[in-house]
């Protein structure tokens, strides 16, 4: 059944977002690689609004080609304005806790609309695809909480835009890691690691036995994230090598837990590797610590604990 609010329309707000702070930076005289950078933004752009109609070739020279301009250096920091720091605490004093008000926003319609409204219809149509409901919902509560925030802090909408290209600047090509890193784990499953990982397991590990299978399980989810960098792409390959043939097949356990705890196993991996750039080396550059890796040495020690829970739970409440 046709729906009123798709996906597509929210990867064409993206995409729009995107070609505005190409252009943007392309306009920055300050930055040293404006041109580049502006490509950048602009190719990534391209894959949001016309991505499902262009030829793979062509999407895949498109990827080759952000791997290269981000790889040869090819993004830098432009010129931001920044207001005065007694504006700025004017500003805090003025709004207080309210400016946690649109954040909190973006969660609570992301939670209500994944609840409530799959089934909802307008004059005999869907409201929202069923498939896609809580990345619509998402999206939904993202454009809410902007609404909210432009308002509260008297802001055009422009002033959101900019801060966007901040924000990506600040980054840089790691941002794109997430999306492209999901891509490659469906990639490596359609290539038959997953059935690599099978016969691996099933040829050093007693299988047979549900807690040394249920292990193998978790303790790859977090390893295979290490290496991926995200639990997104650990999953398919982990999952079709040992969740489905052995925790499922043989010991006929629970898929909803397998695949809720599996993917908390990866979040553990997540929290110990600087592949996780956005998670863990992004922070450290934001916050402008000495160590780059100073993130992941506060984490690693209540990632390892939350693992070994992580076994314990999927071994008590997947059978």
């Amino acid at each position: 059944m046709t729906a009123l609010l798709k996906l597509d329309q929210l990867f064409l707000l993206t995409g729009a977002a995107l070609l505005i702070v190409a252009w943007l930076t392309c306009r920055d005289h300050s930055n040293p690689r404006r041109w580049s950078s502006g490509l950048l933004w602009a190719l990534w752009a391209v894959i949001y609004l016309v991505g499902d109609n262009l030829p793979p070739v062509v999407c895949g020279l498109i990827v080759l080609m952000l791997a290269a301009l981000g790889g040869l250096g090819g993004v830098s920091f432009g010129k931001h304005p920044a207001r005065e720091p007694a504006e700025r605490q004017a500003s805090a004093a003025r709004l207080g806790n309210k400016l946690f008000l649109p954040i909190l926003a973006i969660t609570t319609l992301a939670l209500v609309g994944t609840l409530t409204l799959k089934d909802v219809h307008v004059g005999g149509l869907l409201l929202v695809e069923p498939k896609n409901v809580t990345l619509i919902s998402v999206g939904l509560g993202a454009l809410v909480g902007l609404v909210g925030a432009l308002w509260m802090t008297r802001e055009r909408p422009m002033q959101a835009l900019r801060e966007a290209r901040r924000l990506l600047e600040t980054m840089g090509p790691a941002v794109l890691l997430p999306q492209l890193l999901a891509t490659l784990g469906l990639l490596f499953t359609d290539a038959g690691v997953g059935k690599a990982v099978a016969h691996l397991t099933t040829s050093y590990i007693p299988v047979d036995n549900a807690l040394f299978a249920v292990a193998a399980y978790a303790l790859g989810m977090a390893l295979f994230t290490m290496v991926m960098g995200n639990a997104f792409a650990a999953f398919p390959v982990m999952t079709a090598g040992i969740g489905i043939p052995i925790l499922l097949g043989m010991h006929h356990g629970n898929p909803a837990v397998m695949a809720a705890i599996g993917m908390f196993c990866g979040y553990c991996g997540t929290l110990m590797t600087p592949m996780a750039a956005n998670f863990n080396i992004i922070p450290a550059a934001l916050l402008e610590l000495k160590d780059k890796n100073a993130v992941i040495r506060a984490q690693w020690p209540t990632a390892l604990m939350l693992l070994g829970v992580n076994i314990v739970l999927l071994k008590v409440l997947m059978f």
